[in-house]
């Protein structure tokens, strides 16, 4: 039978999901301007169809988010970035 009062012991702590709180890049690296012209930087925010990633999944700010937006545009019709892709990354 077990006892009322047993204390249940671990060898290894029980993993408790500890999410990283998302903080804005750009605001924490003080970046002023997005360059349309960097399209290894924009690929970061683009996913694997070329579609952009929400500011929910990234954590940039809506300010950050727009200029994002603005310069994947950019450098698409530049076509420095391809608008549709398949695997991009």
């Amino acid at each position: 039978m077990a006892q009322a009062n047993s204390d249940i012991k671990y060898l290894t702590p029980i993993a408790v999901d500890t999410k990283k709180k998302k903080y804005c890049r750009f605001k924490k690296s003080r970046i002023k301007y997005i360059d349309y012209k960097d399209p290894d930087f924009l690929l970061k925010f683009v996913n694997e169809q070329g579609k952009l990633l929400p500011r929910r999944i990234t954590g940039t700010s809506t300010k950050y988010q727009k200029k994002v937006a603005q310069a994947v545009k950019r450098a698409r019709h530049l076509s420095l970035m391809p608008y549709v892709a398949d695997l991009l990354k």
